[in-house]
């Protein structure tokens, strides 16, 4: 998926399951089976650094490698770039180990991480079916063992809920991993567990990070009392405080903060309760580029300047008219969002978003200007995105409107919250 272009395109894979456990066609022709997770790598002989990415072929319990670039892979001869083949494991549903990565054998391998420093250079490999997290070398290829099942590589029942080193550890169907290079650990996704696990992978020590191992939906609380139904899926941020939890049977995105040790709600698109951020916390640009775009038809309502003080409390009273005989789309996520392009230290702490369940009665949208301020005169933009449908068919249309809210930055407190109306009638085009 190019961001940029915002253009989809194959890159591997041919749109129907394949059976093959070679490979060495390009990419775009070449068939394969079921995968389950990528992540960049390096060749051992390319020229520049994500000329690999790796896959985790689960239906054939396999480790691939799509070529981005020429290069050289670890036993193995030079690649053209597009090149998609087997890296790692036989084919066969096992959870055996070798020196030899086309001799070793993985069980629906599911998630992957790569550690390309010192003393690691390895691929992780979460192998949900063994119960097991694996490492691969990036230099020679040797797959081993680091925590979850047992020494007998048909064994894939070895599975259980235990904390400790290597073998004696025990997951149960991980399915996501994620390196953690700030602090030199790896996390893992342990999804029948209802846990997000922790390793060492210098002790080979693995214990319970988050989750009381009961299948719930706790937020806003320490990581040990926090509760997860089958997290699927794990990445820690650049900077290496927050990991996102991907929450699969709670369908939601939840945010470890690994410095704090509080689990909340992430990407609160939709819930402008869960928008509980600190002050102090500058405005992050993924927040804010993830916002939805509204249509280039949507229209720009200037509203008149408005004199507000450090501190303030504003209320936007959202008033939104849909044509006649049409309704929300109760499917899709209708939502208001806040924007101010040239102003972004406005948006500090702020709430951001919130959903749009009801256009029968207003929607009330809070906003505080910071405690100081950057310049005596911003802009905001309070926009909304509906979703609706007219009632006597299934023709469903997105609409938008955005407003235009001069402020003007004064020393004094106005005392009380200002209060803005924002109305707008949507016309059957």
């Amino acid at each position: 998926i190019d961001l940029e272009l915002q253009m989809v395109t194959t890159v591997a894979g041919i749109g129907v399951q394949g059976v093959d456990k070679e490979g060495g066609a390009k990419g775009e022709e070449q068939p394969i089976s079921s995968p389950w997770d990528v992540v960049f790598g390096s060749s051992i002989s390319g020229t520049q650094e994500d000329d690999v990415l790796w896959i985790a072929m689960a239906g054939i319990h396999q480790i691939w490698a799509l070529m981005l670039e020429g290069g050289k892979l670890p036993k193995g001869s030079d690649l053209k770039k597009g090149v998609c083949l087997r890296f790692a494991g036989s084919g066969n549903e096992e959870n055996r180990n070798n020196a030899y990565p086309h001799k070793a054998g993985f069980a629906q391998p599911s998630g992957l991480s790569l550690a390309p420093e010192e003393p690691w250079n390895c691929l992780f490999v979460a192998d949900s079916e063994s119960s097991t997290v694996r490492t691969i070398s990036l230099k020679d290829g040797a797959v081993k063992h680091l925590v979850g099942g047992e020494r007998d590589p048909l064994n894939l029942f070895a599975f259980g809920d235990v904390d400790g080193a290597g073998i004696n550890a025990k997951l149960q169907h991980p399915l996501g991993v994620t390196w953690d290079k700030k602090r030199k650990l790896l996390y893992v996704a342990d999804s029948y567990n209802h846990k997000i696990k922790v390793v060492d992978p210098k002790m080979k020590n693995c214990a319970t990070l988050a989750g009381t191992g009961e299948a719930g939906n706790v937020v806003g609380s320490s990581f040990t009392q926090s509760a997860f139904n089958e997290p699927g899926g794990l990445c820690v941020e650049g900077n290496g405080r927050l990991m996102y939890v991907a929450d699969t049977n709670n369908h939601q995105i939840k945010v470890l903060d690994l410095e704090t040790k509080i689990l909340s709600m992430a990407l609160p698109i939709l819930k402008p309760e869960a928008c509980d951020l600190p002050d102090n916390l500058p405005v992050q640009k993924d927040k804010i580029t993830n916002l939805p775009r509204l249509p280039k038809s949507a229209p720009n309502v200037q509203l008149p300047s408005l004199t507000v003080a450090p501190g303030q409390t504003i209320q936007f009273l959202l008033k939104l008219t849909l044509p006649p005989d049409s309704k929300l789309n109760e499917e899709a996520p209708s939502a208001w969002f806040i924007t101010a392009e040239d102003n972004t230290w406005l948006l500090q702490g702020q709430c951001l978003t919130g959903e749009i369940k009801d256009v029968s009665c207003q929607t009330v949208i809070p906003f505080q200007l910071p405690g100081s301020c950057v310049s005596a005169e911003a802009t905001l933009a309070i926009k909304a995105c509906l979703y609706y449908c007219s009632k006597g068919s299934s023709a469903c249309m997105m609409a938008g409107v955005s407003f235009s809210q001069p402020l003007q930055v004064t020393g004094t407190d106005q005392g009380s919250p200002a209060r803005v109306e924002l109305i707008h009638t949507f016309v059957t085009n």
